[in-house]
């Protein structure tokens, strides 16, 4: 897996999400985001996080879209249960993914990272094909940018959010990325 001079994964399915914006000129790409993500939660399947991630999730669909049809969100990637990659936002441009963030002192966490969605829950493990593929993108961003550091979204908003879970294994992830 390789990544162009815009951050687009070729093997990806490339869904343009409208939810993005330039990075600031002086960050670089130095941290890897990993989130898990269901909608309705707990459900795997069709096309709910792809319609909240391209601002067309219908509220009408199901009680709990209804507080959150009207979210601008995006990540960069997502990676289905049976490891299908699809991207929203090429890695040059700064997705709306980790949203009040901190990180070894620095706040606004989506300027210097690229977000990656598991779909999956905080109490299922993920399947192995994400786990593949995760590590597959992992270490093609690995390659082409200067990232320092793997983290969960609940590492840059403790308190905040949970995710990926405590079903994530984190050292299967780091193993899998000195392979």
């Amino acid at each position: 897996m390789k990544l162009d001079a815009d951050g687009c994964v070729a093997e990806a399915c490339y869904r343009p999400s409208p939810n993005f914006d330039d990075r600031p000129a002086d960050a670089a790409v130095e941290l890897l985001v990993i989130h898990n993500i269901s909608l309705p939660p707990g459900e795997f399947g069709g096309d709910a996080v792809i319609d909240l991630f391209l601002n067309r999730l219908d509220p009408q669909v199901h009680p709990y879209y209804e507080g959150i049809a009207a979210l601008r969100v995006s990540a960069h990637f997502l990676i289905r249960r049976d490891g299908a990659l699809l991207q929203f936002v090429p890695c040059a441009k700064r997705a709306w993914h980790a949203g009040q963030s901190q990180w070894c002192g620095r706040d606004r966490c989506n300027d210097f990272s690229v977000g990656i969605e598991l779909e999956g829950t905080d109490d299922l493990a993920f399947s192995d094909a994400q786990y593949e593929c995760l590590s597959a993108l992992a270490r093609a961003l690995y390659a082409r940018y200067p990232i320092k550091n793997s983290v969960g979204h609940s590492d840059i908003a403790p308190g905040r959010k949970t995710d990926p879970g405590p079903h994530f294994s984190w050292s299967r992830y780091f193993s899998a990325l000195e392979n």
